[in-house]
C-alpha cells in the first residue's frame, strides 16, 4: 500500500485530471421506487416532472444497482463501499437493532468530512443504533448512530415508517419527547394494556394484509410493540414536510463551505400516507400518491439550490434501495389500482427477488456545471459512489468492493465496473458485462405474500440481459461454456483470497 502521503498525492493529482471543483453534494435515496415508477425511465401513470429533470440535465444511467434488494443491506453497501453479504447482521433490520456499522470504518460522509465537507442526514437510517448486546434507552441520548460515522448532523428516523417507535430523532435524541412520558420499545411481546392490529381491528384506519398487525400509531397497525411517547409521535402525513424542511434548513445553513446531505426519503415504502395535498395526484391510490409526493420533495430540494445560486455547484444523485413492491404489508390498493403501470419496467422480479428488478433501480447523476446531459450503459453501483466520490473531492480513500467510477459518474467515458454480486434475503446472483447468472438457490419460486418472483430455482439460470431485459429465456444449457466462466467470476469474488 501506498504511504499516506503519497496515496493522497496521487488522489488529488486524479481529481485535478478530472479538470473538476469540488461540488455539494446530495445523495437522494428513495425507498422501494422501482426502474419503471420514474417518468425518465418509462412511466406515463405517474407524473415524476421533477425526477425527469435531474435525468434530462444529467445522466440516465440504464444499468445502475443497489447491491441488494432490500433495504438495510443496500444502505450498508452505500455508506461503505463494501458488499453487505460479506459481514454479518447486514440483514433487514428491526427498529431497535444495534448499529452494524463500525464507528472506525470508513464511510462514505466520513471520507467528505474528513476532505472538508459539512456533513448531515435527513430522512430514514435503518443502520441500526446504540452498542451491540445493549438495549436502547430512548429516553437519553441514543449512541453510536450517524453522528458517530461521518455525519455532523442527523434528522432520522430509526428505521422504517411502518417499524416502532415512529419517532424522529435529531442528534441522537428523541424529537419533542416529554420526559413524563417515556418510550418503550420491544419486539418480542407486546405491553400490558397496548391495542394492536390483530386485536383492536377496529382501531385501524389502514388494515393490515401480512405482518403489520402490532402496535397501532394513527391508526395504522405497526411492526414492534411501543408503549409512550405520544409527544414525540410524527403524524405520517406530515413526514415528507418535515424532511423537506429540515433537509432546505441544513442547505441554506452555511453554503459557503461544501456540504453533503443524505437524503434517504421515505416513498413509496409502506404504509403510504401521502399528504393531503397529494392524495388523488394520480389514479393509482397511495402508491402513486406517494410517488408524486416524493417528485416534489425532489423539486423543494432543487429550489432550494436554485434560491441559492448554487445549483450548478451541486452534484445530485438520484437512486433507490431496491426494486419495486405492491402489496408489502398494508390494504392500499396498490395491486388493483397498477393497472397497466408496471413498477419495474421491463425487468423481471421486484423487492426480495434475484431477478433483475430487485436490484437494477433509477440511477440519475446531475451536475449542471460539469455533466452533458446523456445516457450512460454503464454497468454501475451505489457502492461505487465512495471511491468515486473521493476521486472527484481529491480525497485517497479506497472502498474494500466498491469502484472508481468518477470518469463514467461524470459521463467522461462509458464504461463502468465488469462484475456485481448483488444480493436479495442472504442469496447471491451475478451481474458480468450483458450477462446475468443465478446459482442454485433453495425457497419458493414466487412469495405468497408480494406475489414477487424470487429467483430461486434447483439449478443454475443464466440470461442475456441485452436481448431479454424480462429474463424469460434460460440460456443455462444452451450456453454452458459462458455459464461455466460467469460461475468461475462468481466464485472469485465470493470466496476469500485465502480459501
Amino acid at each position: 500500500m501506498l504511504p499516506v502521503t503519497a496515496r493522497a498525492s496521487e488522489a488529488l493529482a486524479a481529481s485535478e485530471e478530472l479538470g473538476v471543483d469540488r461540488p455539494h453534494i446530495i445523495v437522494i435515496y428513495m425507498d422501494d421506487l422501482g426502474y419503471g415508477d420514474v417518468g425518465a425511465y418509462g412511466a406515463t401513470r405517474v407524473a415524476t416532472p421533477h425526477m425527469d429533470a435531474l435525468a434530462a440535465d444529467g445522466i440516465r444511467f440504464t444499468n445502475g444497482y443497489a447491491t441488494s434488494a432490500t433495504c438495510t443491506p443496500s444502505r450498508y453497501a452505500l455508506m461503505t463501499g463494501r458488499y453487505p453479504w460479506r459481514i454479518e447482521g447486514a440483514e433487514i433490520l428491526a427498529g431497535d437493532a444495534s448499529l452494524i456499522i463500525g464507528t472506525d470504518d470508513m464511510t462514505l460522509p466520513r471520507m467528505l468530512s474528513e476532505a472538508g465537507y459539512r456533513t448531515g442526514i435527513v430522512g430514514k437510517w435503518h443502520l441500526g443504533l446504540g452498542r451491540e448486546g445493549e438495549s436502547i434507552d430512548w429516553n437519553a441520548h441514543v449512541s453510536p448512530g450517524p453522528n458517530d460515522v461521518g455525519f455532523h448532523e442527523s434528522y432520522i428516523m430509526a428505521a422504517t415508517q411502518d417499524r416502532v417507535p415512529t419517532v424522529f430523532i435529531r442528534d441522537g435524541d428523541v424529537v419533542g419527547l416529554d420526559p413524563g412520558d417515556p418510550i418503550e420499545v420491544d419486539y418480542e411481546r407486546n405491553f400490558d394494556g397496548e391495542p394492536t392490529g390483530i386485536d383492536n381491528p377496529e382501531l385501524v384506519r389502514m388494515p393490515f394484509s401480512h405482518g403489520h398487525d402490532n402496535s397501532i400509531v394513527n391508526g395504522i397497525p405497526r411492526i414492534g410493540f411501543m408503549r409512550g411517547g405520544k409527544a414525540a409521535r410524527w403524524v405520517d402525513e406530515e413526514i415528507a414536510d418535515r424532511f423537506v424542511e429540515v433537509a432546505t434548513e441544513f442547505i441554506r445553513r452555511d453554503s459557503e463551505q461544501p456540504f453533503f446531505l443524505y437524503l434517504p426519503l421515505h416513498q413509496p415504502h409502506v404504509p403510504r400516507t401521502p399528504h393531503p395535498r397529494f392524495v388523488g395526484a394520480t389514479d393509482m391510490g397511495p402508491r402513486g400518491d406517494a410517488i408524486a409526493e416524493a417528485d416534489w420533495c425532489v423539486g423543494r430540494i432543487v429550489d432550494a439550490l436554485d434560491e441559492l445560486g448554487i445549483r450548478d455547484d451541486t452534484l445530485i444523485v438520484f437512486t433507490s434501495d431496491n426494486g419495486p413492491v405492491l402489496d408489502d404489508g398494508y390494504q392500499d390498493d396498490a395491486v388493483e389500482l397498477a393497472g397497466d403501470h408496471r413498477p419495474a419496467g421491463p425487468l423481471r422480479g421486484g423487492k426480495y427477488s434475484l431477478f433483475d428488478a430487485g436490484t437494477r433501480v433509477p440511477f440519475i447523476v446531475s451536475w449542471p456545471r460539469q455533466i452533458t446531459p446523456q445516457t450512460s450503459d454503464a454497468l454501475i453501483c451505489q457502492m461505487d459512489l465512495l471511491p468515486s466520490l473521493a476521486r472527484i473531492v481529491g480525497s485517497a480513500i479506497a472502498a474494500p468492493d466498491g469502484e472508481d467510477l468518477s470518469r463514467a459518474l461524470l459521463g467522461r467515458e462509458p464504461e463502468g465496473r465488469s462484475s456485481l454480486v448483488v444480493e436479495a434475503m442472504s442469496n447471491t446472483a451475478l451481474r458480468h458485462g450483458r450477462w446475468a447468472m443465478i446459482p442454485p438457490s433453495e425457497g419458493p419460486r414466487r412469495m405468497a405474500t408480494t406475489g414477487i418472483e424470487t429467483g430461486h430455482a434447483g439449478d443454475y439460470q443464466l440470461y442475456d440481459l441485452s436481448a431479454d431485459d424480462a429474463e424469460a429465456h434460460d440460456l443455462a444449457k444452451t450456453h454452458p461454456a459462458q455459464l461455466h466462466e460467469l460461475i468461475e467470476i462468481y466464485r472469485s469474488i465470493i470466496e476469500p483470497a485465502d480459501a
